[in-house]
């Protein structure tokens, strides 16, 4: 018996779709392998990571096509991108509604930790509406080191 798919892939699948289309776009065999690596991928991931998953469903996949396809997952809500000012941006799958998130960023090894944060989406909401304004997005995002890196920082000589 083939497995179900869960109804959150096939909805977001839809989603993809409609918004690609919307670009003028088509739902090319690549993009969508493209589409299922991201969606597939635990944790969160940079661009090379997401090229050799979307590889291993697709060998056609290129790096062009990643980078093109990036855009579109983040504007279609699939994947949310996650700078913490390194020289390269991390992408996290989105599922389902949650709260606002906040980033832990170990400093020493690059681990995220994503640590819900629902007052500070009130907050940013409140601080705007008393200067006049509206807020369009926010992030909060605290360096750290992990327990592991801090170990290796100690027994340093």
């Amino acid at each position: 018996m083939p497995k179900s798919t869960p109804p959150e892939t096939t909805e977001q699948s839809r989603a993809f779709r409609t918004y690609i289309a919307e670009k003028g776009l088509r739902a090319t065999r690549q993009r969508m392998a493209v589409f299922e690596a991201a969606r597939t991928l635990p944790g969160h991931y940079t661009a090379e990571d997401l090229l050799k998953k979307a590889r291993s469903l697709d060998r056609t996949v290129s790096r062009a096509t990643i980078y093109r396809a990036l855009p579109l997952l983040v504007g279609s809500a699939v994947i949310r991108e996650v700078d913490v000012g390194r020289d390269h941006k991390y992408y996290l799958a989105e599922v389902g509604p949650t709260n606002f998130r906040a980033q832990l960023v170990c400093e020493g090894c690059d681990t995220i930790v994503e640590v819900e944060a629902p007052f500070m989406e009130w907050y940013g909401k409140a601080v705007a509406a008393k200067h006049g304004m509206r807020p369009i997005s926010q992030k909060l995002q605290v360096t750290a080191l992990c327990d592991r890196c801090q170990k290796r920082r100690t027994h340093r000589p």
